[in-house]
């Protein structure tokens, strides 16, 4: 019963997640979660995703974590799908958290 319904979380959260904004990320998440607590296949299947698939798979396992890190997570996703969709030269939101926070200062070691 828990697999089934972590499991229709999931369905309903890879189509969101998939959109700008990612409103999708939480039911998916939750769902894994779930699905991944109970079942033994599922947790081997995951794993081998995991291995397959390293780079895709690292931003759920981040979100997994007792201390899920949501904000980092969330802003790396929207870099990923600015890089994928927009020229070069429409991309703002490299420059938004610059403007907000100033550029990185390199330490000198």
């Amino acid at each position: 019963m828990l697999v089934a319904f972590g499991c229709g979380l999931i369905v309903i959260g890879v189509p969101f997640t998939l959109l700008p904004g990612h409103l999708g990320l939480l039911p998916l998440v939750v769902g894994l979660v779930i699905v991944l607590r109970a079942s033994r296949p599922a947790r081997r299947r995951f794993i081998g995703l995991q291995r397959r698939h390293p780079r895709l798979i690292f931003p759920i396992r981040r979100l997994l974590r007792r201390e899920s890190e949501v904000f980092p997570v969330a802003w790396q996703q929207i870099l990923r799908a600015e890089r994928f969709i927009l020229p070069r030269r429409w991309r703002v939101a490299r420059a938004l958290r610059r403007g907000f926070f100033g550029r990185r200062r390199r330490s000198a070691r």
